[in-house]
Order: C-alpha cells, then structure tokens, then sequence
C-alpha cells in the first residue's frame, strides 16, 4: 500500500493541470450501496480517458469523456465493509477516503422530513438532548442535500458526507437520522443517508414537468419568475434543483415525509404521489425500489386556515394500495394539536424503519401496521374487521375510544356511545342511529389516535364515500 500511496503521489504532480470534477455527493466519507454495480460520474476534458480504481479490489475502471467531457462508470462493489479509498488515476489524480460500503437510503420531503434534531425555533423535537449524547456512529454516514430551486436540472447539489456525531446529528433531519440508526442496529452494516428535503414543498415540486401533464389543476408553464416567486412550491422546482443531481446515485431506497402542502388539494395525491414514484424509478432504472412514507400526524389545521388534513390522510392510504413496492407508517398518536411539527420525531423515523427491515430486509419479529378492511351491519351495530391483525386490535388507554362516529340515511354523524373490541373487530353503537350505514374513526384534522395493532398506530379511516 505505502508504494502504491508514492506512486499516485507522482502522478497527482505529473497530472496536475488536468482536472476531474466531481459531484459534491461523491467524496470523502461517501457510503457507496453494497453488492451492486455503482454509479460514479463527473466532468473531464472532453474525450479524455478517465482512469479510476477501487482500494477494496485493486480494479481500475476506465471510461472516455465524451465530447462535453462527461463521463460515467460502475464500479463494482463487495459485501459492506470499508473504510476504503477511491482513486481517480487519470486524467487528475483525486483521492476520495474513508468510504463504507453498506446500505444507502434517499430521504425526501418537506418540514417533517427536514426538520433537525434541534428542531425549529421554539419548537424542539423529542429527546433530542438524550440523543446528542449518544449517537455518535463512524459507520453512520449523513449527508445535506442544501436547499436551492431551479427552472432548469442542475447538475449537482451541495451538501457534504459526515460521520454521526454531535455536531453533525444536531443539524441533519430527525426522522431521516433515527430511521439510519435503526437500520444501523438491526442490520449491521455502514448505512449512509442522503436528506434532500425544505419545508413547505409541495409534492408537485418534486416532480417533472413530463410527468404533471396528466394533473390538469396544476400549472403546466413555469417561468423563471414562477421559481422565484413560489420557491419550493413552485412545480418541477425541487426536482431540478435537489433531486435530478442525485438521480443515478446507486441506493437501496427512499423514504418520504411530505403531504401538509398538498392538504388543500388533497383530492388527487394519491395519483400524484403515484405518478411521482413511477416517475423517480424510471428515472433511477432500479426497477421498483423501496418506497417508504409517513402519513401525516394530526394537527388543527384551522390554526393555519386550512382544514380537512383527514382527507389528505386518507389519500395517503389508497396511495399504498396503488403503488407497487410501497407502505406507509401511520403517526396518528405521534401529532401536535398546535404545531404542524410533531416533536416525536423517533417514532416516525423508527416506523419507517420497520417497514424497510420487515419489507426491503426480511427481518422477522418486527409489528406490523393493521389496516381497515369492511364493515359489516347488524341491526344498530356496526362490525369493523381489518387486515394484517394478527395480533388482534385494542385501544392505548382502555377498553373503548371517543374517536368513533355513526350516521345513518341522513348522512349525518354522531359521536358513538358504545364501542368495544373482540379480537381483530371493533363494535360501533351509536344511541342516536338505529340504523347506522356508514362509521368513521379519528376522521378530522386534529385526533389523539388510539386504536393499535402490535404496538402501532392504525390510520384513521371512513367507510362512507360522501
């Protein structure tokens, strides 16, 4: 090693007036994904040979620039280990240190998935003082994609890789940092985690403008002045700006965090989140790559003049049922009735976590998320029954819930004021409707869910369609 370490010493000063550039994502501390054919691309002279060669290995790969002096290679790379080096032999000599191996994650969205460990102004997140004290992990790799709108696909981003310490924990996403430390536990293996994310975005701003044809309500001709003017909420914006840079970097998956801004156009997101998912994966070409997301906490959305979160919600439940690859970690114990921005930040990150272990991992033992199947009426008695409880339904503090409501013909519902469980059914009686036809629970902006399968929250849900 010490010779080859002389040797590329002399070449970095024979090869001084050339130049490769690469990627802001591709550096020191880097996780490269395990057992897979990574990306690596960047600018060279045009036409020039790039020479690049991987320490776990010994293989040097060799691609021509093309005529704007871009280039790209794979490299292929082992079982999860590190720390190792890559070197840029020619035309520059480049060396990028201490790179993992092991498991790469894209985490995306707005102000739940961005928002720090240190929380926002006034508004901390849960434990983090605990946290800071404790998570320092060389094999936990983070990485800040920063925040930045464009018309047009940029190229790269900035942003550089940290280790998990203190320092670099208190200013990475809370959610995206506690879901790596579960991973990280359960698997093993150096994880590295890339936050791409601003609060207040919209989901059309992740997308392309290809792709939001078929969305009518959204704005199809963007100007250099809608960007400026709309910033993250500015369709196609995000995408451009943050996300098209990192389009072709070799991971396992992605998790996401985002629907609040999309509360007032909630009637289309499923289809919306579909098209943007179908969307990132042709773009990726990793087939249908894991998708895990949160479904939005509670909160009294007439505190910011808007209302009917539920409904949003409840399009992030379909979307589930239409996206292939795709579940959902539902928080509806883990909201804030006066702030959009939920302090348990673990819970969102560790319940993405076990979608990813259980799913992408096949790892055994873990909870799973019921959810609701059909009811069935009898007589003044409604039967609710769900899927995936095979452990059984119950409620967190007691033997019955205040969050259930009945209606009958009239369409108009009341509060229930009998409700009980026997095994994976809860029984719904209202006084008020002898003939219920429909029942809703925790259907509204603001709820302190409490209905549970295996330690997990379920969605709130409506059987009617009104």
């Amino acid at each position: 090693m010490r010779k080859l370490i002389c040797a590329f010493v002399v070449l970095i000063a024979i090869t001084a007036n050339a130049e490769v550039k690469l990627p802001q994502f591709f550096s020191d501390n880097m996780v490269l994904q395990q057992q897979s054919e990574c990306n690596i691309w960047g600018k060279a002279d045009a036409n020039k040979m790039v020479s690049i060669m991987t320490t776990w290995d010994n293989k040097t790969y060799k691609v021509k620039a093309d005529d704007k002096g871009d280039f790209e290679v794979k490299v292929k790379t082992p079982k999860a280990g590190g720390p190792y080096e890559v070197m840029i032999l020619e035309p520059s000599a480049v060396i990028l240190r201490n790179v993992m191996i092991g498991e790469v994650w894209i985490c995306a969205g707005q102000s739940n998935m961005e928002m720090q460990m240190k929380g926002f102004k006034q508004q901390p997140v849960e434990g983090t003082t605990e946290e800071l004290l404790r998570c320092k992990d060389a094999n936990l790799r983070l990485f800040t994609v920063k925040r930045h709108v464009s018309l047009t696909p940029e190229q790269d981003v900035t942003g550089q890789w940290n280790e998990a310490n203190s320092a670099s924990v208190r200013d990475f996403s809370a959610t995206a940092y506690y879901f790596g430390k579960a991973l990280r536990s359960m698997l093993d293996v150096p994880v590295g985690l890339i936050c791409t994310s601003w609060g207040g975005s919209a989901c059309e701003a992740w997308m392309k403008a290809d792709w939001l044809k078929a969305f009518p309500k959204v704005q199809q001709i963007i100007t250099e002045e809608d960007v400026k003017k709309l910033q993250q909420r500015c369709p196609t914006a995000l995408y451009n700006g943050q996300l098209k840079p990192l389009i072709g970097y070799t991971m396992r998956g992605a998790i996401w965090y985002q629907g609040e801004d999309n509360v007032p156009r909630y009637d289309y997101y499923a289809d919306l989140l579909k098209a943007m998912v179908e969307g990132w994966r042709a773009d990726w070409k990793q087939g249908d790559f894991p998708f895990y997301y949160c479904q939005i906490a509670p909160y009294d959305y007439s505190l910011i003049e808007w209302k009917d979160s539920q409904y949003l919600r409840e399009q992030q439940a379909k979307a589930e049922t239409m996206i292939p690859n795709a579940r959902m970690a539902v928080l509806m114990d883990a909201g804030l009735e006066y702030g959009i921005h939920p302090r348990k930040k673990r819970q969102a990150g560790e319940r993405l976590a076990i979608l990813a272990l259980s799913n992408t991992y096949d790892k055994k033992g873990l909870p799973e998320f019921a959810t609701y199947k059909e009811v069935e009426f009898k007589n003044d008695t409604a039967v609710v029954s769900f899927d995936r409880s095979k452990e059984w339904v119950y409620f967190e503090h007691g033997t019955t819930s205040k969050n259930f409501e009945v209606a009958g013909n009239d369409k108009v519902f009341h509060p229930a004021t009998k409700v009980w469980v026997s095994r994976n059914r809860v029984y719904v009686v209202c006084d008020e409707v002898k003939k219920p036809i429909a029942v809703r629970y925790a259907f509204k902006d603001w709820v302190e869910g409490d209905l549970m399968h295996d330690g997990l929250p379920v969605s709130s849900f409506r059987t009617d369609n009104w």
